[in-house]
């Protein structure tokens, strides 16, 4: 049993309490603090860091490839299409505006694509003519051919660059946005598991065991791919992504941050090294999955993408290897919305969670 004393801190009652302490959960935990500053705030992890996609991404701070915005709006339409680039450009001016650049290693070295064939130029003023509200550029895209070779990428035929694009460390984006919740007073409860909610006419119990339960008045889901375990109606698909990174490679030409393929291939430098990840469309079904392993078929496709792509015609060696799990749907349009009188979420980020969290937060700071 627990003593008093931990009952009436740890575990006292919460006006609000966030499960998962992602990127979502950290901006959603800032937007309701800054709003509404005498709300106690709880946030719930399993682990003991933050985990998911946030800790175990490609540090792209991306909003979309041509490629990509030009297939999701075939699948989606314009309007929603643009309304998640805004909400992802929007999310990364808010990323700048809380950090310094050095703080979180963030880049604006540029977005760049690898395109096979020619058929995506076509799309270009028009794809232009749509996003200039929203970056205020005349030209968000632009061929240039020029870099293929200052990069060392020989044997792509078309490169396309978008200068508003850049990286960051992804774990030291977590570490400030830890910073900024401790300032603003939102408590946490790490390497803790919920095992179930109720909802009462009055209140939620967050069950933590047998005999151990936190109650408040309301509750906020930002479990991404996790979320099936509490909301099993929502449509989520977890797809996970395998990366790779090479040890330090001597006179690397390549700056900035790639995608290949409607962004099912990423690669970036970090330093003078590579980091590459994706290819998770040559093996669907395997792929979604909550299981943070990595697959010796994908691993070595991965690493036949950089000797025949990225590093023709040189040595590497492979440092490390890892695997992130992003939350998928049939529409790439996040699930933000109030499920019961007393329940909210904010999940399925579809890769984007860098660009979109920031923006997500405020939407529920709104909601609630």
């Amino acid at each position: 049993m627990n003593s008093i004393w931990e009952l009436e801190t740890f575990y006292r009652k919460r006006d609000i309490i966030i499960i998962g302490a992602g990127f979502s959960g950290l901006w959603t935990a800032i937007s309701i603090k800054e709003k509404y500053p005498d709300q106690s705030v709880l946030v719930i992890e399993r682990n003991t860091i933050p985990l998911g996609a946030s800790t175990r991404n490609a540090g792209f701070a991306c909003f979309g490839s041509l490629t990509e915005i030009i297939a999701d709006s075939r699948k989606m339409g314009w309007e929603k299409t643009l309304e998640l680039v805004a909400m992802r450009f929007a999310g990364l001016q808010r990323i700048r505006q809380y950090f310094k650049s050095d703080e979180i290693d963030f880049e604006l070295n540029g977005g760049y694509e690898i395109l096979s064939n020619e058929e995506p130029l076509q799309y270009l003023d028009t794809v232009n003519e749509k996003l200039k509200s929203i970056t205020g550029l005349d030209k968000t895209y632009y061929a240039d051919q020029e870099k293929i070779k200052e990069f060392g990428l020989g044997k792509s035929p078309f490169l396309i660059e978008n200068p508003c694009e850049g990286s960051l460390h992804s774990g030291k984006l977590l570490q400030k946005l830890l910073e900024k919740c401790y300032e603003l007073k939102v408590e946490f409860l790490f390497g803790t598991s919920v095992k179930r909610i109720d909802e009462t006419k009055d209140e939620i119990h967050v069950q933590l065991s047998e005999d151990l339960s936190v109650t408040a008045d309301q509750i906020i889901y930002c479990t991404n791919a996790f979320t099936g375990q509490f909301l099993k109606e929502e449509e989520i698909i977890p797809a996970r992504g395998q990366i790779i990174l090479t040890e330090p490679i001597d006179g690397l030409k390549l700056r900035g941050t790639f995608h290949y393929d409607e962004g099912f291939y990423y690669f970036r430098n970090l330093g003078n090294r590579i980091l590459l990840g994706g290819g998770r469309n040559q093996d669907f079904k395997t792929e979604e999955t909550t299981a943070f392993e990595t697959t010796e078929f994908l691993q070595n496709h991965l690493e036949n993408f950089l000797k025949e792509v990225i590093l023709p015609d040189q040595k590497f060696k492979i440092a490390l290897r890892w695997s992130g799990i992003m939350a998928m749907g049939t529409e790439k349009t996040p699930i933000v919305k109030q499920i019961s009188e007393r329940q909210f979420c904010a999940v399925r980020l579809s890769g984007m969670g860098v660009a979109l969290a920031p923006k997500i937060g405020e939407i529920v700071a709104e909601m609630i």
